[in-house]
């Protein structure tokens, strides 16, 4: 969770583009591959939020890798993050699909729409285009927090598969 937290916190730096994150991870509590794999399948059959019945779990050396398909990217976000914090846990390779259908001309209007609502970003310096549930995002912003505000309303909107975010960070 630490290091996580501390790419987050390089990322909502003013002018920073990018971020390499070297932090080892220690754990204090060493556990099997085969528990940590059974205590992440528990974990997500709890979560109400995540299908867990189309989600594998494969554990080596720490490493957990979620494979499988959800409908939303809210269930990917809250897969990993209910596996991240598990003891044993090193790291966390979200391979989960999101797989939903809508017209693409739906998902641009409400991403558009909720790009306008944000106060976050510029919507005028966005541009976003649509097809086959992918959503490519171009254009110009101030800061990464921004740039990743513009991701979370693509991913929010129903039918986003993917999100190539070519958004540029301009000081």
């Amino acid at each position: 969770m630490e290091k996580v937290a501390a790419e987050k916190a390089a990322k909502r730096v003013y002018g920073v583009k990018g971020v390499a994150n070297d932090v080892e991870v220690k754990l204090g509590i060493e556990k099997s591959d085969p528990e940590v794999a059974r205590e992440a399948v528990e974990v997500l059959q709890r979560n109400y939020s995540v299908p867990d019945e189309r989600i594998k779990v494969m554990v080596n050396n720490g490493q957990v890798v979620l494979e499988g398909s959800v409908d939303w990217h809210y269930q990917k976000q809250a897969a990993e993050a209910a596996i991240r914090d598990l003891a044993g846990v090193k790291g966390v390779s979200n391979n989960l699909q999101v797989k939903a259908t809508v017209t693409s001309q739906d998902v641009r209007t409400k991403i558009e729409a909720a790009l306008r609502r944000s106060a976050e970003v510029d919507a005028r310096r966005v541009v976003v285009a649509t097809h086959d549930g992918v959503v490519e995002l171009s254009g110009y912003v101030r800061s990464w927090a921004e740039k990743e505000e513009a991701a979370d309303a693509a991913w929010a909107a129903p039918g986003v598969t993917r999100v190539d975010n070519g958004i540029v960070v301009t000081p």
